[in-house]
């Protein structure tokens, strides 16, 4: 049964182009299913999430990260009764915007379009679901409703003022209230999210030999559940000790928003979807003992694996290769493939072609930036990266 601060399918928003709904799946069940549907979420496989995908086929990537957010926030929004459809929905399209080579292509991107009002992979998505993905024939984007709009914008909390440009521009014809909290089930979403990547990059770092288990032994959450695991399986083999340990770690972090969560909940009066996004604070969270064991993880994650030497200069790498394919293609704007020529032809300026390049980039999975760069330099037609020396 739905708590009365859940979103409710049937008397949704709506979308910006009126649609006849399903008789037999909810509004917010479309919306899952034209997600799942989509282009870009299908590029989501060949996208980095830590690793870059030439360095192997084992480690996540932003398809499979997408996944288990998604299963997450499903087994969170069904224990608080919330929409688990909308929650979901929201989860798979939370990283839709995201460039070739995850947090480093983004920082590269946003760096290059700072003179055109930067780059956001969050107000990406948004561009994407609203503009990019053009199959339908009655409209541009996946005409999601209003809700799931609202979640991928702000999931993470408001967006201030100035507004990132692909929300701005779509927030003067749809205002999706960014100043207010998003719904519950977004915020779920936002959670299932750090709960899922400082769960799974402690595995991918581990197996990618960035450290050690005995060098996780003592972080908070990871020490208590490896003592579990060595008390009740005494002689299990590494790989073994390992994963149930790190299923402990995860079942502990959710366990800990739901029980925090229905604290916050039942403390509150809430009887709308409303007075959760205007309560002025999120009313998902972790406890504060949670929060500041999570601290502890990262702090660890980024030491040893965001910026370990061998992630560092694979950032290097990938870095030099949208800083060279940007300005190849903003110099050459005829040799963006066909489906882009219309939109150059009605861009605005200078700044209207950088747009079109970096949503063409953006696009990009790992391996055609990595094959685009290799080709034009082959060709010859991008200048050589100066070595240290001559810089």
């Amino acid at each position: 049964m739905q708590a009365p601060y859940a979103s409710d399918p049937r008397v949704t928003r709506g979308r910006l182009y009126p649609e006849s709904e399903s008789s037999f799946r909810s509004a917010f069940q479309r919306d899952r299913d034209r997600i799942i549907h989509a282009s870009a979420f299908r590029r989501l496989k060949h996208k980095t999430q830590v690793f870059v995908e030439d360095e192997g086929d084992v480690y996540r990537t932003r398809l499979t990260h997408s996944i288990e957010v998604a299963q997450v926030a499903r087994t969170i929004s069904g224990a608080l009764g919330l929409n688990q459809e909308l929650t979901e929905a929201v989860a798979l399209a939370h990283d839709l915007g995201h460039t070739p080579f995850g947090h480093t292509g983004e920082d590269a991107l946003d760096a290059l379009m700072s003179p055109h009002g930067g780059f956001d992979h969050n107000a990406q998505a948004i561009r994407i679901v609203t503009e990019l993905e053009r199959h339908y024939a009655d409209f541009d984007g996946l005409n999601l409703t209003w809700e799931t709009l609202e979640g991928i914008a702000k999931h993470n909390g408001p967006v201030s003022s100035p507004l990132p440009y692909a929300l701005s521009s779509y927030n003067e014809k749809h205002d999706l209230q960014l100043h207010t909290h998003a719904s519950a089930e977004a915020q779920v979403a936002a959670l299932a999210d750090d709960i899922a990547y400082n769960n799974h990059d402690l595995h991918d770092g581990l197996r990618a030999g960035l450290f050690r288990d005995h060098e996780i032994e003592g972080l908070p959450i990871v020490r208590e559940a490896l003592a579990e695991v060595d008390q009740r399986y005494p002689t299990l083999d590494l790989y073994r000790r390992r994963h149930e340990a790190l299923r402990r770690v995860f079942g502990a972090m959710v366990e800990d928003v739901i029980t925090e969560s229905r604290k916050c909940l039942n403390a509150g009066v809430f009887a709308s979807v409303d007075d959760i996004r205007h309560f002025g604070a999120p009313v998902i969270q972790f406890s504060d003992e949670m929060v500041a064991a999570l601290r502890e993880i990262k702090s660890f994650l980024f030491k040893e694996m965001y910026r370990a030497p061998r992630v560092m200069e694979k950032r290097a790498e990938v870095t030099r290769i949208v800083e060279a394919l940007f300005p190849y293609y903003l110099a050459n704007p005829e040799e963006l493939p066909a489906r882009w020529q219309g939109d150059l032809a009605s861009a605005k300026g200078q700044t209207g072609i950088a747009r079109i390049v970096a949503d063409y980039i953006a696009g990009m999975t790992d391996r055609f930036a990595m094959g685009a760069y290799s080709d034009l330099q082959a060709q010859g037609r991008l200048l050589k990266p100066q070595s240290p020396a001559a810089s």
